[in-house]
């Protein structure tokens, strides 16, 4: 199983709008950061994790490979803003399929309501909308487990898939879904910058879910610029955690 990081930014990307920071004037590619996706493959099945406002970037720069399904997490802007250029992927007709949480599944409808009109025009998006809870579900063979966090008061879920774990926009994590991933191999998980954040997590704050997980290896995702420098804070991580960056391809053993 191999997994993309499309993007790794949180909701501003990397660099901010009217920002002149040090981050934001750098000239190192790990510190340009789209807003964050992900693209997971199993065998010849491409599952695309959340689809931001910069989805069509991501996709021109991987290559644009097919994509049987979406996976959200939740429905903020950053995380489904780019549905629409999906509209490719849906050529088929049948309707591309989509996994999600009831509320997310009302708020596409209506984010993006032409997208599910009775009598559509020519050429709009078509989705076949399938909503999830706790429980496992296959996407063709591939069984995909959510996995319950919360958002501040929001409740979203991450997404586990064999030994990956992939879980965005936490601010806290509840005991059961860290016994679910417990000692995994690949952990994916949201740091958004060193100082106190009302609904993400910090650093350290990813950092002890990390200790209390012990996955064989974890990437951080889902970070703004007030993170720092990504080589500097490379330099102060544990062996075994990783700043994630966009293009960033990773391979997890079965």
């Amino acid at each position: 199983m191999k997994l993309n990081f499309l993007g790794t930014g949180t909701s501003t990307g990397v660099p901010q709008i009217m920002c002149d920071c040090g981050v934001c004037r750098s000239e190192n590619e790990h510190d340009k950061r789209l807003r964050a996706s992900a693209m997971v493959t199993v065998g010849d099945t491409n599952l695309l994790i959340d689809c931001g406002p910069d989805f069509r970037v991501q996709m021109l720069r991987a290559g644009s490979p097919k994509i049987e399904a979406l996976l959200v997490t939740h429905i903020h802007y950053d995380h489904v803003g780019g549905v629409d250029d999906l509209r490719p992927y849906c050529a088929a007709g049948d309707g591309f399929p989509v996994y999600c949480r009831p509320d997310v599944a009302k708020g596409l409808i209506d984010r993006v309501p032409y997208c599910f009109a009775e009598h559509p025009y020519p050429g709009v998006p078509a989705f076949n909308l399938f909503e999830i809870n706790s429980k496992p579900f296959k996407v063709g063979d591939i069984e995909v487990r959510p996995l319950p966090v919360k958002h501040y008061m929001l409740e979203i879920v991450g997404f586990k898939i064999g030994n990956l774990a992939y879980i965005t926009d936490a601010k806290t994590i509840p005991d059961s879904t860290i016994e679910m991933i417990r000692g995994i191999d690949t952990l994916v998980i949201n740091a958004l910058r060193i100082k106190e954040h009302i609904s993400h997590m910090t650093l350290s704050q990813a950092l002890d879910v990390i200790q209390q997980v012990k996955p064989r290896v974890a990437y951080l995702t889902h970070v703004s610029h007030d993170m720092g420098f990504h080589d500097e804070v490379s330099a102060r991580l544990p062996e075994n955690v990783k700043l994630a960056y966009d293009g960033l391809s990773i391979y997890i053993p079965d």
